[in-house]
């Protein structure tokens, strides 16, 4: 360590001098004014009781003022040694929030701040840990955001640049299942890049105190939902049966359009088997519960919560044939959780699997 650097460590802070020169100013004109009266009472009391004359009456004014002299220099020092020492203490953690922003302003994440009492100070060093956990949270999340939108949207970019290479420098020839396939991973790149600005939206929209919110009859909705899908389920040779009990709830509209479109289009992609996709909706005491079942390959228990991360995949291979991204299922637990005060999961079967969200409909919440 450098000299300035120790100088540093060993002298306080401005704010410390000033203060404790501050206090030493205070203490000495009280212990003044003190001593001074003091000093007058004193003098008037031997004079009117004590049989002195001139010379010793002076005498005795003049010792008294030197005692005087002296224990207002001791207190005033001593005051303003306890003042600086208990002060000290009292500022080490803004100093150590000073010091702690330092650090995050060079790109670093310092370590919690200890506290010490839960006054006023202790309660801002709380709050600027649990700010700081907050920022190291979010830092995680964004690099890990980064880091699989780059895995995710590398396999595609590839195969794009390496069939493009090969058609301009003649090495294949472009034929009607090739294009297929190019088309196939241009539209997954559009998907991946569409979900993400919806997924941005609803974060925004999480920040905000209040989200916008209608009286619908939620059977209704479904009905309309799965109607939207009726081209691709004609293709894809699927039936789809609905049961839902009427009900009038409030709720973000598109917000719950794209969770049952989500949860559907799912049940589309990962169908195996036979027998329809039964979409149920019933009241359950105050709440309303939707569900989705469609006949799949059974999801491991494990992974019941791991399906609602952002783009986690069962199968990544089985995935990227269907043009699954990972983001839909993180999308619609959003929706529900963040915007919707609801509850969203998954039930599996033997030979299927169930995914279902619960709305309140006692009120209208913000």
């Amino acid at each position: 360590m450098s000299l300035s650097k120790k100088i540093k460590s060993i002298i306080p802070s401005g704010f410390l001098w000033r203060l404790t020169f501050l206090n030493t100013i205070v203490v000495f004109i009280a212990t003044a004014i003190s001593g001074w009266a003091i000093y007058n009472t004193a003098c008037f009391l031997a004079a009117g009781v004590g049989d002195f004359n001139a010379q010793r009456q002076e005498q005795y004014n003049s010792t008294l003022l030197n005692y005087l002299w002296i224990f207002m220099i001791i207190a005033a020092i001593a005051g303003s040694l306890f003042h600086y020492f208990l002060i000290k203490r009292l500022i080490k953690p803004i100093r150590q929030l000073i010091h702690s922003t330092k650090q995050m302003k060079l790109g670093h994440f310092p370590k919690p701040i200890e506290v010490y009492k839960q006054d006023e100070i202790g309660q801002l060093v709380i709050q600027y840990n649990e700010l700081l956990d907050q920022l190291h949270e979010n830092e995680r999340h964004r690099k890990k955001l980064v880091s699989d939108l780059s895995h995710e949207i590398r396999t595609p970019i590839s195969n794009l640049n390496g069939y493009l290479l090969g058609l301009k420098d003649g090495d294949i020839t472009g034929d009607k299942e090739l294009y297929a396939s190019l088309y196939q991973e241009s539209k997954r790149l559009s998907q991946m890049i569409e979900q993400l600005e919806q997924l941005k939206e609803w974060d925004n929209l999480s920040a905000q105190s209040l989200t916008n919110k209608e009286e619908i009859e939620i059977g209704g909705l479904l009905k309309q939902c799965v109607a939207m899908f009726k081209w691709t389920l004609s293709q894809k040779n699927i039936t789809v049966q609905v049961d839902a009990v009427p009900c009038n709830t409030f709720i973000h509209i598109e917000g719950i359009q794209q969770v049952i479109s989500n949860l559907l289009d799912n049940a589309i992609l990962y169908y195996e088997g036979e027998g329809p996709i039964f979409i149920k909706g019933e009241k359950r005491d105050e709440n309303y519960l939707i569900s989705i079942t469609g006949p799949s390959k059974p999801i491991p228990d494990q992974e019941k919560e791991n399906i609602f991360k952002r783009f986690y995949r069962l199968d990544s291979s089985r995935s990227r044939e269907t043009g699954g991204s990972g983001l839909g299922l993180a999308i619609t637990k959003k929706i529900v959780e963040k915007h919707h005060q609801g509850e969203i999961g998954v039930k599996m079967g033997s030979n299927s699997n169930t995914f279902w969200f619960l709305l309140p409909v006692d009120e209208e919440t913000d």
